[in-house]
């Protein structure tokens, strides 16, 4: 596990093939597995594959070249009806939002999580005719990588760790 961990890479350049709906769904079962508190499961799912709706979302962010590659846009929320602790439900939210990275991952897809086009959580509840207790939490733009992302470093574990017995 801890090798595709570090072998997991943020792609932002997709080829214009299609993903295969089984293959969205091993993502969004993959996500549906993450831990949350009470077992409450407070994240909805959009899934957007149509092309026409994919330019309008792109225009509602900086990253508007990357969303418009995408073959695919899963919109991640928090359904505010449901929370029972926002800070642990938005926590469960990001348990979330990694299993699906390493699903796409491990399926030979690249994705990339994009957080600024939280900013647009109403014009994209508005875009797709959703309901005002989903609040946007992050963007997943995904499809085949068409490129290979460089390796990137990391701190030194022990300049992370702030106690230790």
């Amino acid at each position: 596990m801890l090798d595709s961990i570090k072998a997991r890479r943020s792609v932002r350049k997709f080829k214009p093939d299609v993903i295969p709906d089984d293959l969205i769904e091993k993502v969004l079962e993959a996500g549906r597995w993450a831990p949350s508190g009470r077992n409450n499961q407070a994240w909805r799912f959009a899934v957007v594959t149509d092309k026409a709706i994919i330019a309008k979302i792109s225009g509602l962010t900086k990253y508007a070249k990357i969303v418009q590659a995408a073959q695919a846009l899963i919109p991640v929320f928090l359904n505010t009806a449901e929370t029972y602790h926002r800070e642990k439900d938005i926590q469960s939210i990001g348990a979330c939002l990694q299993n699906m990275l390493l699903e796409i991952h491990a399926l030979g897809l690249g994705a990339v999580w994009l957080g600024e086009i939280i900013k647009s959580n109403e014009q994209i509840k508005q875009l797709l005719s959703l309901s005002e207790e989903l609040e946007l939490m992050a963007v997943i733009a995904l499809g085949y990588p068409d490129e290979t992302p460089r390796a990137t470093e990391r701190k030194d574990l022990k300049d992370l760790i702030v106690y230790r017995d």
